[in-house]
């Protein structure tokens, strides 16, 4: 058994911040499924909202993130947020983030995406997320009291609850749960050598993402399969909107380009949506036309498509400068001239596919979750802080915020003992099914939770979707 203050499980921006915010004060171990850039952070191009400037006020990014969620946010928990954003990106530089200045050098170049009534967000050109994740992982591999375990998959967590079995069992919690389970570490699959360990640890913090790889179509990588929400539901945490999944309104449509997102920035700098045949389609959907709220777009998207038979319609940005264009998208245009779309002279093909999971773990202010000692914090969560439908830029935010958030919380509790925990049983693990047969499995469900749980929904949709769940969980079983 290995022993942890703080064991975080993903090594995304959530995770990363996590570990560098408690390190000085604690032994942390952070587990990844793959690599530790493995993440959906990396892949995020579009930015951090925050209001960085006079010409914006706090009260219009809370306002605007209200409005995307449909009436459905915690109005306290946005107002957080909001206020606390410009501490998370000063945080960020101070690490190190290289962001886009100003060409003048006067500051740095906010950006406008859907939703915003504002230019607020800050940006590392179109691959924001890759230089926020680049420069925390490395600070993290160098830090002399977080251990990095790269290709582990966390199996299950570790609580009271499971190890009594109806017996008491003594251990010291911290928090507001009031029914005696509490989190005490997890067993992880070290996938080197197919052997599960145990991990003992204070706190545990679920940082994994989202479930974005149940869709066919997606912009999320291949390890966002929801493990943590599954885990936390297993072990007893509630879990809230989880129905409501938002579909990014531009995926590139190609058949060599795998979950490519074209940028909500590159609307905000002007892209115009466009049918087959060269025109508009959005000012009929939304006064606020290609800058309307995502879910918005993306309905009006799949509203076309279906209407007309189109494969995909087209985003539209060839009236601004070659220069500008490579200068704001310069992955966006490389990728594309790599598939023989030139951004500058040509539109681009999109549709809309699973972008982000709005809900999730249901915690407080802190990322505490119902079970003690352990928190959920980033798309593994639900803080109210998205409602229905989260606001452009809005992802990452909530990773720093309630990142340092969680890190305090942790920071302010009492040094506690962990107990001896038992190793794992594999007495518990039945032979796998054949490979062909758990990938069929896999495909199957992806393609009926497109189909019938997708953008669009209906009660005839949604009852085939769960018989066809209940026949394969006959089937697994």
């Amino acid at each position: 058994m290995q022993q942890f203050d703080v064991l975080i499980i993903g090594s995304g921006l959530a995770g990363l911040t996590v570990a560098l915010r408690t390190a000085a004060h604690k032994k942390v171990c952070l587990v990844s499924k793959r690599s530790i850039n493995d993440s959906a952070s990396n892949w995020a191009q579009g930015g951090i909202a925050a209001v960085l400037n006079d010409d914006d006020a706090i009260e219009n990014h809370i306002q605007d993130t209200l409005v995307a969620g449909a009436g459905l946010c915690d109005e306290a928990v946005t107002k957080m947020v909001a206020e606390h954003a410009k501490q998370g990106v000063e945080w960020l530089i101070e690490q190190g983030v290289g962001f886009t200045r100003e060409q003048d050098n006067s500051g740095y170049h906010l950006t406008r995406e859907g939703g915003h009534s504002h230019r607020r967000i800050i940006h590392a050109a179109d691959a924001t997320g890759h230089a926020v994740q680049i420069t925390l992982s490395e600070k993290v591999k160098q830090h002399p009291n977080i251990t990095v375990m790269e290709n582990h998959i966390a199996v299950d967590l570790i609580t009271t609850k499971k190890l009594a079995k109806g017996k008491a069992t003594k251990i010291e919690t911290v928090g507001s749960n009031t029914d005696g389970n509490a989190c005490l570490g997890a067993y992880v699959l070290d996938n080197s050598t197919g052997k599960v360990i145990t991990i003992a640890a204070q706190n545990t913090i679920l940082a994994t993402g989202g479930a974005g790889k149940v869709y066919l179509y997606t912009t999320n990588p291949d390890v966002s399969t929801g493990d943590g929400m599954a885990m936390a539901w297993r072990a007893g945490c509630r879990l809230a909107n989880m129905e409501f999944v938002q579909f990014h309104p531009t995926c590139l449509y190609h058949p060599h380009a795998k979950s490519f997102l074209i940028s909500e920035a590159v609307r905000g700098e002007g892209g115009l949506l466009k049918l087959p045949d060269g025109s508009r389609f959005m000012p009929e959907h939304d006064l606020r036309e290609e800058l309307a709220p995502r879910d918005v777009v993306a309905r009006a998207i799949d509203f076309e498509m279906k209407k007309r038979g189109i494969d995909c319609v087209y985003l539209d940005i060839t009236d601004k400068p070659l220069v500008f264009i490579q200068e704001h998208f310069p992955n966006i245009y490389k990728r594309c001239l790599e598939l023989g779309i030139d951004i500058s002279k040509q539109p681009i093909p999109v549709v809309p596919a699973a972008h982000y999971t709005c809900g999730g773990v249901m915690t407080d202010a802190q990322g505490r979750t119902d079970i003690t000692n352990l928190y959920a914090i980033g798309e593994t969560a639900c803080t109210g802080l998205h409602g229905a439908n989260r606001l452009a830029s809005n992802s990452l935010l909530e990773c720093l915020v309630f990142g340092q958030a969680a890190a305090t919380d942790i920071l302010s509790q009492p040094v506690k003992t962990s107990p001896q925990l038992p190793y794992w049983d594999e007495s518990r693990v039945t032979d796998a099914d054949e490979e062909v047969l758990i990938t069929h499995t896999w495909d199957e469900l992806r393609r009926f939770m497109w189909n019938y749980v997708g953008i669009v929904r209906t009660d005839k949709r949604l009852s085939r979707a769960l018989h066809r769940i209940h026949m394969l969980r006959d089937e697994v079983n």
